[in-house]
């Protein structure tokens, strides 16, 4: 066992003890402990892996399968000290049925704080709001936040660098604070906890059929969403958007859907866009290791906004945004069989423009609809049909949030 975590821990159960273990106070006893002795400042990270592998002698570990891994580094009837790994992960967006205080020990990490307002319950694990962004900060190596329990504490961590790792001291669970839900923007908050079986193996027999090309894919979930309730038939749409648009049946299907549930559906659409655009930024990070390219995908991802975007950049690297951003659009610029791309920004095919120039034009572009540059020569020479479909082509995509006008 690592002699600082255990020290941290009596600290920490001495402080906690002498506040009667007063709930409230827990996230600033933890806040505190870890900024007197920073962990980032104190630990051997090498040397405490090294040890993890090599001695037994080690506090209980969990099943959990939250972190990549969670190591369990002091254990404690009333609380715990954990380190999570991350390689490639973000957070969902999230509260928790405990409190505690979290320390950036590696890496750095996009830290977003949001509300949710104009809550309507469904079900007791199924709800509809309003998602709002209240902060966004960036993480650096030995920063600590506290964690507050419920819904006083809703955030997401989009993690910069491979690995990243936070030191997390937390109680086992706060009473009154369950379900622990999650948050799917802007309209949703659900219990990832909630356990339908039927809806589960439903789901995984929809994937075979997709899996497999079967033609009745369509016309079964049709069905389905017809009858199920509205908490059951979202996580059916959810579970198939992506297949059905491709197969040209999302239009009817949700139609069916509004109809069945009438105006109480309609909040849930924006929801189901969000998950396409936020799956295929998810997927674009695990193909990206620079950590300057991860940041922008953060930004895209969490705040969703030009000026939020433009903003932050600011705060990180010198000079103008504006060119920091068309500068990593030239590093992100890419050629494969099935295109010239810009992360997931696709070169359209039927402007019929040769390969060895594609790359430039679409850099041109993005730099005329983002940053306001005037038509390069290229751009000039393109009739204003072509310059409309490259413009479409960034707004279906991730780089939608910082054009001009968007």
């Amino acid at each position: 066992m690592d002699a600082y975590f255990t020290d941290l821990g009596r600290t920490v159960y001495d402080r906690w003890h002498r506040a009667d273990f007063s709930l409230p106070a827990f996230p600033g006893i933890a806040s505190a402990a870890l900024e007197e002795r920073p962990p980032s400042a104190q630990v051997d990270l090498a040397r405490l892996m090294r040890a993890f592998l090599l001695e037994d002698e080690q506090p209980f570990q969990s099943s959990s399968g939250f972190g990549q891994p969670e190591l369990i580094v002091h254990d404690n009837p009333r609380f715990y000290i954990q380190l999570l790994f991350w390689l490639d992960g973000t957070t969902d967006i999230h509260q928790h049925g405990f409190s505690g205080a979290f320390h950036v020990l590696e890496g750095s990490s996009i830290h977003c704080e949001y509300g949710f307002e104009r809550v309507r319950p469904v079900t007791a694990r199924f709800r509809t709001g309003t998602l709002r962004l209240r902060r966004a900060a960036l993480l650096e190596r030995g920063t600590t936040v506290p964690i507050l329990s419920g819904n006083g504490c809703i955030h997401s961590l989009f993690h910069l660098e491979t690995p990243s790792v936070t030191v997390v001291i937390r109680t086992h669970s706060d009473p009154g604070t369950d379900p622990q839900f999650t948050y799917l923007p802007p309209r949703v908050a659900l219990d990832p906890a909630q356990n339908d079986p039927l809806t589960l193996r439903r789901k995984q027999l929809l994937d075979v059929l997709e899996q497999t090309g079967d033609p009745a894919y369509a016309k079964l979930v049709l069905g389905m969403v017809r009858t199920l309730d509205l908490e059951r038939g979202f996580f059916i749409l959810q579970n198939g958007i992506a297949h059905l648009r491709a197969l040209g049946a999302w239009d009817a299907v949700w139609k069916a859907f509004v109809a069945r549930h009438g105006a109480k559906a309609k909040p849930l659409l924006p929801t189901l866009e969000e998950i396409i655009r936020r799956d295929a930024l998810v997927a674009l990070r695990g193909g990206i290791t620079d950590a300057d390219h991860r940041f922008f995908l953060a930004l895209l991802l969490n705040l969703g906004e030009r000026e939020r975007i433009l903003r932050m950049i600011g705060k990180r690297y010198p000079g103008s945004p504006l060119k920091t951003l068309c500068r990593w659009a030239e590093e992100l610029v890419e050629w494969s069989p099935a295109g010239t791309r810009l992360l997931d920004a696709v070169f359209p095919e039927r402007l019929k423009v040769a390969e060895e120039e594609q790359a430039g034009l679409l850099l041109e572009a993005l730099d005329h609809f983002v940053a306001g540059a005037p038509r390069s020569a290229g751009l000039r020479a393109l009739p204003q049909r072509h310059l409309t479909a490259l413009r479409d082509a960034f707004a279906a995509s991730s780089w939608r949030p910082v054009l001009r006008g968007a």
